[in-house]
């Protein structure tokens, strides 16, 4: 089976919907998807993107374009004051059925080769802290985990 890594078009936009719930349902959150898939489509492909992403797809005659979606790694730019633009790995997530078959490092060497192209300094993102499998995986890239910070939100 052969694995291949592109840019999200703007096509992949309900495959990666569906993704994202299966995400929230491994989070233990599935109730907490509410972004329409009109709003993410024009997030990611309007007039002014604010995230993009690479998509694993492997081949699928019974799919339209005959290949499958299987995991998908989104992102965004985040500006610190201190250190400049990064890249902000918000999901990255493969199929369960795909797990283990070196779908996520494809992705992430993806992710690291663009935020080098783009000259980002660092790429960031969070894990939950019983989500072990994801823990371990990030250790194989060298991460660092930061305890010292404390997750702030607000809804407006």
């Amino acid at each position: 089976m052969e694995i291949k890594i592109r840019k999200a078009v703007q096509e992949d936009c309900p495959r990666l919907m569906e993704l994202v719930n299966e995400l929230a349902v491994y989070e233990k959150a599935p109730n907490e998807v509410t972004v329409s898939l009109e709003h993410f489509i024009e997030s990611g492909f309007g007039k002014n993107p604010v995230w993009w992403a690479f998509s694993a797809v492997i081949k699928d005659d019974t799919q339209p374009g005959g290949e499958l979606i299987i995991g998908f790694a989104l992102y965004y730019i985040r500006y610190s004051t201190w250190k400049g633009q990064g890249m902000y790995l918000e999901d990255i997530l493969v199929s369960e059925s795909m797990r283990g078959k070196g779908v996520g490092k494809l992705l992430f060497d993806a992710l690291i080769e663009e935020a080098r192209e783009k000259k980002f300094n660092r790429i960031i993102w969070q894990v939950l802290e019983w989500n072990e499998p994801a823990i371990n995986f990030y250790k194989k890239f060298d991460a660092s985990f930061d305890p010292e910070w404390i997750n702030c939100s607000i809804y407006v």
